[in-house]
């Protein structure tokens, strides 16, 4: 009997994200304590999550090595898949949202109600794509994880622009770009980060506009 694959959960999805960029950024392997720290839970927890992943042949680490968690190439496929499928998802624009008024974030004011719709196609434009953000790379920026990023669809950026960019043609990443003398420059906004410098990037868009949920 053939046995179905069980499909990964988003969670799962997030920590071979995590693995993945802390690889690109660092060029060195995390540690499980390492891991359980991005994700807030206990090692024990983040070590269950591993197991769980190393039975589906999606990560690989040697035992009683430290810095040995690594994504296999099918878990390399599948998030250079999961991403570059992403933005072909263009988010409606059109429908609209009420705009009842003005809230003040300063002095109150009097509170008139509107009768109109805020356009998102005013705001961002068309030929935008949204991802949502995993990791924490960029907080300092004020992207969270779980932030939606809208991006504008473009192959090149200006020196300081949030950008997706695909690195060596298979890791994607929300950084800013910055062009050097010989290469491209990712630098994040987090210190617990470090830049990525390629010469192999792609872009893919620019960031327009943050959502968020709270």
């Amino acid at each position: 009997m053939t046995t179905i694959p069980r499909p990964l959960t988003s969670r799962q999805i997030q920590i071979l994200t995590i693995i993945n960029d802390w690889q690109s950024s660092r060029r060195y392997s995390m540690t499980l304590q390492e891991l359980s720290q991005q994700l807030g839970t206990s090692r024990t927890t983040a070590f269950e999550h591993v197991e769980a992943l190393r039975e589906k042949g999606l990560l690989k680490h040697s035992v009683g090595k430290a810095r040995s968690l690594n994504l296999t190439p099918k878990a390399q496929k599948l998030l250079k898949q999961n991403i570059s499928e992403q933005p072909q998802r263009n988010i409606s624009l059109n429908d609209g949202i009420p705009l009842v008024g003005k809230i003040a974030a300063g002095y109150p004011i009097e509170a008139i109600e509107q009768n109109e719709t805020l356009n998102l196609s005013e705001c961002f434009g068309h030929d935008v794509f949204a991802l949502q953000v995993r990791g924490d790379s960029m907080i300092d920026s004020g992207i969270f994880d779980g932030d939606f990023v809208v991006c504008r669809k473009t192959q090149t950026a200006d020196d300081g622009r949030l950008v997706v960019a695909i690195v060596d043609e298979q890791n994607a990443t929300l950084k800013r770009f910055f062009k050097e003398e010989t290469c491209a420059r990712l630098e994040p906004a987090n210190e617990n980060y470090s830049p990525i410098y390629t010469n192999n990037c792609r872009i893919q868009g620019v960031v327009v506009g943050v959502i968020r949920k709270i």
